[in-house]
């Protein structure tokens, strides 16, 4: 191998982030004071359906001494207020540990005078003509243009320096509800796209036979379910151990192989992020041949981007149920933090962060067969419900 031929790094699909999560934009060109006030205004707006969060730099010249025990050599110091949390950081945060601050946020507005973002928004301020004109390197995706009350027009160079801005929208800085508006379409359009997976990749033991391979409904229950979910995902895949049980299923159906070994349905979903990280996945096991399509209306339609996930409460455990939820791609990172943790449980991660926990419409429908003799019970059920919708 020559040096030319040699890589570094594996070919590893990254989250669509900024400098601080998927959606963040920017606001620039005007005092920061008006700034702070219309990113109040935005976040006030919107919620109560997205986290949100501000990014800023203090520039108080009386503020010169480090906080609390900072100045005494701590290089953390954490403070339990009443209403918040409060962590003070001796060392400038490097990009990657801000992005893993900022893992749960949905939408993030910055004080584009100090901090940069992947999207911006322009003020057209007279005052701070000068001070935008210095920042057109900044400007590499700006969505929207506002005018302050002594502006009229967009600047001359900020026309030049957008050759898109034919498309670019134009509103009074005082046109609050229009901006607000704005926004909420932006994160709209941005909801991550939902894919399906069908967790086949247990080996069994205590069934003695293949649950993805049973037969429930006319067809491998592999199969069932996929099929099921293909009316509320955009993608379904099946999940499997290996490459070698990824050959005996149906080419007819996408698969992904874990690439996560050794960790059971843990590594199944993580496998999944790792193949498409910026999508939601909707997780289903095989085991579960109670669920129907109401169940998984119900899941989707009451899904909350906001939350880390939408699980559903067992009746049985008093716990989230995991195998049947939807992961935000949001909750990829956590569910790694919680395995450099040494924890390799779903239902962990669900109980342990902010989720959006449903009441199951139909309590039978969690019911897990992993025996032979859970499967009778099962498929007495099964035959029960099919006599009576035949009958009626």
């Amino acid at each position: 191998m020559t040096l030319n031929e040699h890589k570094k790094h594996a070919a590893i699909t990254r989250p669509a982030l900024g400098s601080f999560a998927r959606n963040e934009w920017a606001i620039l060109g005007a005092p920061c004071t008006v700034i702070k006030l219309l990113a109040n205004d935005i976040i006030g707006a919107l919620a109560d359906q997205y986290k949100c969060a501000y990014a800023d730099t203090s520039h108080n010249d009386d503020i010169t001494l480090l906080p609390g025990r900072l100045a005494n050599g701590a290089s953390l110091e954490f403070t339990d207020q009443i209403n918040y949390n409060q962590l003070n950081y001796s060392a400038r945060l490097t990009l990657f540990k801000q992005k893993e601050l900022f893992t749960e946020m949905d939408m993030v507005l910055v004080n584009g005078n100090h901090q940069q973002a992947k999207a911006q928004v322009i003020i057209i301020d007279i005052n701070k003509q000068a001070s935008l004109q210095k920042r057109l390197s900044q400007l590499t995706n700006v969505q929207l243009i506002l005018l302050a009350d002594n502006a009229e027009t967009v600047f001359d160079f900020i026309q030049d320096a957008l050759p898109d801005i034919e498309n670019i929208p134009v509103y009074r800085l005082s046109d609050t509800l229009r901006i607000i508006d704005f926004f909420k379409a932006q994160m709209q359009q941005s909801k991550p796209v939902l894919n399906g997976l069908v967790l086949a990749g247990g080996k069994s033991i205590r069934m003695g036979d293949d649950k993805g391979t049973i037969n429930w409904h006319g067809k491998q229950q592999r199969y069932y379910m996929a099929d099921m979910l293909k009316a509320y995902c955009e993608q379904v895949y099946i999940s499997c151990r290996d490459t070698e049980q990824q050959r005996d299923i149906n080419d007819q159906y996408q698969t992904i192989a874990d690439t996560f070994t050794g960790l059971g349905p843990y590594g199944a979903i993580l496998s999944a992020f790792r193949e498409k990280p910026d999508n939601a996945w909707l997780v289903i096991a095989c085991d579960l041949p109670l669920v129907d399509e109401k169940i998984i209306q119900h899941l989707v339609t009451n899904r909350n981007v906001k939350h880390l996930a939408t699980a559903y409460q067992s009746e049985v455990t008093n716990f989230p149920e995991p195998l049947i939820t939807i992961w935000e791609p949001k909750s990829y990172p956590v569910l790694l933090q919680f395995l450099a943790q040494g924890y390799s449980c779903p239902r962990k991660v669900l109980i342990n962060t902010d989720i959006n926990l449903l009441s199951v419409p139909d309590i039978n429908a969690l019911v897990n067969v992993n025996t032979q003799e859970e499967r009778e019970r099962v498929n007495a059920i099964i035959q029960t419900k099919a006599l009576q919708t035949n009958a009626s």
